[in-house]
Formats: structure tokens, sequence, C-alpha cells
């Protein structure tokens, strides 16, 4: 049974990061993509939170909650992997500015590729990674399909419009499967986490992330609300494929499969909140129009 779920788990996620890619691409311009990127600010803005102040605050955060060495360093890996594949379709969900959502996370997957080889050995004992070994299945499935995007945009706009709803329907179908699937599969590892504080630690990190994305992605609130998440869900492919090739031990990869469930719920349940916080009230319209 654990086998069966397990395929489940991996074509949802296939479909739902692929679909989300090929349906970004189809929506979108290249120029669309690099506008925001141009405001040098929220570059550095975004590189900060992603590559200093989150893991130095997880690294901190470590060091005065006790926790076993396998949960600390899955921690540390997820703290350090950026870029998270589900940035496109959490920026739909949170009515975010799609387009910097992907070349966002574009820059933080780049960035990401170069800097976990060079700053996860320091703070993790035994680890050995290959920057192509990160960067492989993330352009196989990442950058391929919204490059096939752009093209199918770019030359043939009008099959665009009939493909793009039923990618959007079909990456749903994907990030919903597949985090039921995982649920069941990691239920016993939530349960565990619970007993040892974990959970605990998790949240703050959670909380942590998307506040200081959302107060520095501005001042736009639909780029606030992208940094936001997309500072908050972190790169769980490359973490876990730094995990799984690394670590012997199971609690490694538990904590990080654990986290990113965590992480995608929030802003499931959350993202949908802060997006009505973020409306004017009926008053505060009239006394504008007044």
């Amino acid at each position: 049974m654990y086998d069966i779920l397990a395929v489940i788990d991996k074509l949802a996620l296939f479909t739902f990061i692929v679909c989300t890619m090929l349906g970004a691409g189809l929506g979108l311009t290249v120029q669309q993509i690099w506008e925001p990127l141009r405001s040098p600010r929220l570059v550095i803005f975004s590189l900060l939170t992603n590559f200093v102040l989150v893991p130095l605050f997880v690294y901190l955060l470590l060091q005065v909650v006790h926790l076993s060495e396998p949960l600390r360093d899955g921690l540390l890996i997820m703290a350090l992997a950026s870029g998270p594949p589900a940035l496109p379709k959490l920026a739909q969900i949170v009515k975010g500015n799609v387009a910097f959502s992907v070349g966002l996370m574009m820059l933080l997957m780049l960035g990401t590729i170069f800097y976990m080889p060079t700053v996860l050995p320091l703070v993790v004992e035994g680890v050995q990674i290959n920057s192509w070994d990160i960067a492989k299945p993330l352009l196989l499935m990442m950058v391929s399909p919204l490059v096939i995007g752009l093209f199918i945009k770019a030359k043939f706009a009008a099959i665009a419009p009939i493909i793009q709803p039923i990618l959007f329907k079909l990456s749903s179908s994907g990030l919903l499967l597949g985090l039921v699937v995982r649920l069941i599969i990691h239920t016993n590892d939530i349960i565990g986490l619970l007993q040892t504080g974990a959970i605990f630690v998790c949240a703050v990190f959670i909380i942590f992330s998307f506040s200081v994305g959302y107060l520095l992605g501005g001042p736009a609130i639909d780029t606030q609300r992208v940094l936001g998440v997309g500072t908050a869900q972190r790169n769980f492919a490359a973490a876990l494929l730094v995990a799984t090739s690394n670590f012997a031990d199971p609690s490694v990869v538990s904590i990080i499969m654990v986290t990113s469930i965590l992480m995608m719920l929030t802003v499931l349940i959350a993202g949908p909140k802060f997006v009505e916080l973020d409306q004017p009230t009926n008053t505060q319209v009239k006394q504008v129009e007044v």
C-alpha cells in the first residue's frame, strides 16, 4: 500500500510542477517575468530574505531549542533551499503578482544551486553536494516546461488560452492529491514530531519566513504576498534531493516532508485570509471616493 501511495505522490508532484510551469509560460511573456526583477530594491531584499535572514534565524533558533541531530540537519537543509516549485501556483492562490513569482522562483532556484553546496557543509557535517545534482531535476521539471509555454505563447498565441485552463485544473488536482497522499503517508511522522517539539520549531520557522518576506516585499501588495509565500514555502525538491543522497537516518527526510506539508497547508489556509485583510473596506472606499 505504501509503495502505491509513494508512486501516486510522485505522479501528483510531477503533474503539479510541470502543469504549473507550462501554464505560467502560456500566460506570460519574457518581458512580464523580467519587469519586476528590474527593481534593485526588490531583488536585493528577496536575496537577503531567502539566503541570509531565514537561514540565520533558523540556525540561531536551533541553538536555543534542543532537537536531535537528524531533525536539526533536516531543518537547516530546508532553511538553505530557496525557490519553491509551487510558487507560481501559490501566487495565484493569494492573488499575487504571478509574473514576479516566476521571476523570483527562477532567481532563487539559481541562487540555491550555487548557495547550498557552498554553505550547507559549513553548518551540517559530512555533507557533499554537487551543484549539477541539484540543478538537473530542477531544470528538467521547472525550466523546460516554462520555456515550452513561453514558446507556444509567442508563436501560437491563439491556442494558449485554450490550453491554459486545462493545465490550471490539472495543476490544482495534482496539488490537492499530492497533499492528501503526503498527509496519509506521513501521519506517523507528524505524530512523532509532535512529541519531540519539532512542530513548534517548524511553526516558528514558517511564521518568521512569511513575515520577513511579506514586510520586505513591498511597496506593492501583490509582490509582498509573493515574497511572503515564496519565503515561507522553501524548495523541498532540492532539500529532499540533498537529504536522500547524504543521510541514512529517515528522520532527516521526515522533518523535511512534514515541514513542507505544514508550509503548504499554512499558505492554502491562511493565504486567502491575507488577501481579505489587504482589501480595503467599504468605508475606506467611500472615504477615498469622497
